[in-house]
């Protein structure tokens, strides 16, 4: 089976969508300098979003979806941060967080 020309139009409608988002802001303002506060805003950008897939994820659970600060989760993220800060070492904060959530999971 061709695919048809309507396939044609889909893939550049989708290529359209994808990267004239990602490709305006950069032809716009690759030539203009941009002021200190709006640099320092756009630097906390990735923080929040990461904090907001991150935190309902370790703070929230069940059917109905409720605050919970005391499930494993929930324990083993503030020390494995806390290590995560003090070293900043990805793969050590990954391990130490993976031996602390299995300790939690035999303790709870």
């Amino acid at each position: 089976m061709t695919p048809g020309p309507e396939y044609l139009f889909l893939l550049a409608g989708m290529g359209i969508v994808t990267y004239l988002p990602r490709w305006l802001p950069l032809f716009l303002f690759s030539q203009r300098k941009l002021p200190q506060w709006f640099v320092e805003w756009l630097d906390l950008i990735p923080v929040a979003i990461l904090s907001a897939l991150i935190f309902p994820e370790i703070f929230v659970t069940g059917e109905v979806r409720r605050l919970d600060l005391f499930h494993p989760k929930a324990l083993v993220a503030l020390p494995a941060f806390l290590f995560a800060l003090k070293t900043r070492s990805l793969g050590g904060t990954v391990v130490f967080g993976m031996f602390l959530y299995w300790l939690a999971a035999q303790v709870f």
